[in-house]
């Protein structure tokens, strides 16, 4: 959530931001509304327990009780206030950074930079599924027979490809030669410090979920949710990466603190109805290699352009052809200030399609969750968070199966994933 002190001094900057965002600007006037009735009722309440102590000290008895009574209804009604404060502050998206495009949705959103010519073959290419039913590494015949559609069983020469995407993954970000040299190319010396592998909860209690700005009246029913747990599904592991320094102050010598995460996620593509209903492109259930950072304040945008660097390298060493998105104002998530996106050439649709993305948070998630960071000099400050994908594993499948098909319809194991997959062609 954003700085409550911002709003009360700043509400045309709040107001402009996040109408930027799609939002009502209005939310500012009803925020300020029951903010000030808050005030009042706090101020009322320091009055009374003032007259309290005069009270106790003279023994006026009768006058200590009329007071003690008062102070009881008032706090009931600063509770009640408070309630309805924080609803609406919880429905205030972050502002979009300066250089943040503005616009309405995904039509505006702007190409940074492509790297890489899309593959060209001497052949008509197939899309995944043809090539993944032909080789019997993808099923989603069955899967829809036992569990219904947009599910999939990866057999074979797939489940190898994942479990290579995941040891490969997790060897080069805990690689710190590797990294160096990524981190030198956004800022000479900055932290090459490794990720912390991890395999985090796929189930989130509500509150936590709301916390972390990823479970509200607009997008519940993208989520999975278990009414007898009263625990939800993740979507993706920062879900509970996120939240995992939850109500804790961290030591500045300790940040930036890096977490890559993988898990199973889960949901329901509520609005996506006859969308991508083929293959593994949009499904409810897949795996996900997600990173997740803790920085100071004045790192936060460098961490987000490291991690994007990171993706990248991870697009080449794959040797696949991509687009660096930046993402418009209103085609981005609540809790983002800025979102940067990575789009990858699938031949089997001639397009390129999102594989990434990159959301830097500031501290709009770290206020609801009291995740601080105790300074050298002593000072507290609340720790800023970016969060992306390393690779979403069905997408980038159907990104390996295509641009590495052959005329004969096997698959090239791309060369960075062969000592992991145990062969170099899938066939």
């Amino acid at each position: 959530m954003l700085d409550i002190n911002l709003i009360r001094k700043e509400p045309e900057t709040v107001k402009k931001g996040i109408s930027a965002k799609n939002a009502d600007p209005k939310l500012v006037d009803d925020f300020l509304k029951i903010d000030g009735d808050w005030r009042g009722v706090v101020k009322n309440i320091d009055e009374l327990r003032a007259e309290q102590n005069t009270a106790s000290k003279t023994r006026d008895i009768e006058k200590a009780k009329s007071l003690k009574e008062e102070l009881k209804a008032l706090k009931g009604m600063l509770e009640e206030l408070a309630e309805k404060r924080d609803a609406i502050l919880y429905q205030i998206p972050n502002l979009p950074l300066a250089d943040v495009p503005v616009g309405k949705d995904e039509k505006e959103n702007k190409v940074i930079r492509t790297c890489g010519e899309p593959k060209k073959f001497d052949f008509k290419p197939q899309n995944h599924l043809a090539l993944g039913e032909a080789l019997d590494i993808i099923d989603v015949k069955r899967a829809t027979k036992v569990s219904g559609a947009r599910f999939s069983y990866l057999k074979g020469g797939a489940a190898l490809l994942e479990a290579a995407l995941i040891q490969y993954t997790f060897a080069t970000l805990a690689n710190e030669k590797v990294l160096k040299k990524i981190a030198n190319s956004v800022e000479r010396g900055y932290s090459p410090k490794p990720f912390i592998p991890v395999f985090p909860p796929v189930l989130i209690r509500p509150e936590v979920f709301t916390k972390m700005a990823r479970l509200s009246h607009a997008d519940k029913d993208e989520r999975y949710y278990l009414e007898k747990d009263d625990l939800y599904l993740i979507g993706s592991a920062e879900h509970t990466l996120g939240a995992m320094h939850m109500d804790e102050t961290l030591r500045e010598e300790c940040l930036p603190l890096r977490y890559i995460g993988f898990s199973t996620s889960f949901r329901r593509e509520a609005g996506s109805y006859g969308k991508d209903t083929r293959g593994i492109i949009r499904v409810h259930q897949f795996d996900k290699l997600e990173m997740e950072s803790f920085t100071l304040a004045e790192n936060s945008l460098k961490e987000q352009n490291f991690i994007v660097a990171i993706q990248e390298y991870l697009m080449q060493q794959l040797g696949l052809s991509y687009q660096v998105i930046m993402i418009c104002a209103g085609d981005m998530g609540g809790p983002d200030a800025r979102q940067i996106d990575i789009n990858a050439w699938m031949p089997g649709e001639g397009r390129y399609r999102e594989t990434h993305t990159s959301d830097m948070m500031t501290d709009y998630q770290t206020r609801r969750l009291a995740t601080k960071v105790r300074r050298k000099n002593g000072a507290t400050d609340l720790a800023h968070t970016n969060d992306a994908t390393a690779f979403a594993i069905g997408r980038m499948l159907v990104a390996i199966i295509e641009n590495y098909q052959t005329k004969d319809g096997k698959i090239t194991v791309p060369k960075v994933l062969q000592k992991y997959v145990g062969k170099k062609v899938i066939s």
